[in-house]
Order: structure tokens, then sequence, then C-alpha cells
């Protein structure tokens, strides 16, 4: 694989937050090949153009422990049962990566040495400087704390410029877009504005350790061809969110 992105990036170290649902594709659950084999593509070509890729991937696609806890199952055990949800889908994309070529580690907040390693920040750093995506797989390893929070967690323990939330529309509005054609985009805000307005985009414990941190928060259409890359080159796409 060629990339088209400038040497000059940005960014040296980012971490790419990407949802369950975002792996659906047109199916109901599971992964969509076609999806999974794209969003694996544009990783590795922002990485080949000099920059250092984790990613933390959620569950919704397979499991979804709050929902079940809603309906009396014991909470922690299904979170347990999401966290096991995100470990599938991080081989899934580590199958895709090395299948293009790449080179890929998944490290696992839970203890599951047949599939992967277990988690070590200082371990990641070195994975990620020796030319490896790194896969920050099975949350936190704790119940009660969402795959956001997880990956602003991993971010800030890897010591990356920027977190980028990949989501189905191009930034953050003030309403859903989809029901309100007349929403309006941000294309910057500042954490507390951000908290304060309530607009969503990461729960509380994830964007206040983003703010805490100063650690800046992308969100932009992952959808849209090119529009990572153009993300880590420090062109206007999407919403940043700053301190």
């Amino acid at each position: 694989m060629t990339t088209n992105i400038p040497s000059a990036t940005r960014f040296r170290r980012i971490l790419l937050k990407l949802s369950g649902e975002a792996l659906l594709g047109s199916q109901d659950s599971g992964i969509d090949p076609e999806i999974l084999y794209r969003v694996a593509g544009e990783a590795l070509e922002v990485q080949r153009s000099g920059v250092e890729v984790a990613i933390v991937i959620g569950g919704g696609n397979l499991f979804r422990g709050a929902g079940l806890a809603e309906k009396g199952m014991d909470r922690v055990r299904g979170d347990q049962m999401g966290m096991l949800a995100t470990v599938m889908n991080s081989l899934a994309m580590q199958d895709a990566l090395e299948k293009l070529g790449g080179s890929c580690r998944v490290l696992t907040a839970l203890g599951i040495d047949q599939v992967g390693e277990r988690y070590s920040a200082h371990q990641a750093r070195r994975y990620l400087e020796s030319g490896n995506v790194v896969i920050c797989a099975a949350g936190t390893g704790n119940p009660f704390f969402t795959t956001d929070t997880a990956a602003s967690l991993r971010a800030v323990e890897l010591q990356c410029d920027l977190l980028l939330k990949a989501t189905k529309v191009d930034g953050i509005y003030d309403a859903d877009p989809k029901k309100n054609p007349a929403a309006k985009r941000f294309d910057r805000l500042s954490f507390d504005d951000a908290i304060q307005r309530q607009l969503g985009v990461m729960d509380l414990t994830a964007m206040v350790m983003c703010r805490d941190n100063k650690l800046p928060l992308g969100v932009f259409d992952m959808f849209a061809p090119g529009a990572l890359a153009a993300v880590v080159c420090g062109e206007p796409v999407g919403t940043l969110v700053e301190v």
C-alpha cells in the first residue's frame, strides 16, 4: 500500500476510538468485512506516513452489558461480557491489519494470554515505537467504565498527541443532525463548553480525563473517504475539542 499523506503530519502519536457499531456496516449485528478492511487500510495509511497509531474498539455490535443489566443481569458480569466483545472486535481488526501487510499487537486489560498480551503502557509504547499498530482491548478491565473512558485513559497513558473519536457524522452538533436539519456543527469547542452543554460527545469521565490532561479530542466522520488522513495532517475536518 502506498500513501498519499504528506510526511509533515501534525501529530506524532494518535489513538483512534471506534465504536463497535461502526463495524456493523449494513448488518444488524456482527462485523461487516468491507468496513473492517476499509478502516484497517486507512489506519495503515496514516501509520505509514509516520504517525504511530493505537486503537480502542467498543463491543456494541456484539454485546452490550449495560443493556442486560437493565433487564436484571448482574452489572459486573454483564460488563465483563462486554469486555470480551471488545476483544473479539480487536482480534478481527488485528487480522485485517495483518492481511493488509501491517504489524499489529493486541494488548488486553483482562488476562487472556492465548489471544492477547496483558496490557502494559510501557510495552505498548515500545510496540508503537517499533512500527506496530497497538489495539487496546477489554476496556479498562473494570466494570462500570465505558470504552470511551478506556480510550481517554489509554491515550493519556500512551502519551498520545490526539484522541480521535470516529462517528457517523462529521463532527459535534448542538442537536442530532439526522433528526434536526437546522442543527449547528461546531468547528472548535473547549472541553468545559462541551461538558456544560451536555453535547454527548463522550461520557463525562472520558471528557474530564482529556481536559485535565490537556489531550485534544477530534470527532470526525470515519466513513468520509480520507477523513482520518486529513485530521492527522491538521486539516479542518470534523470538530476539535481542546482545553
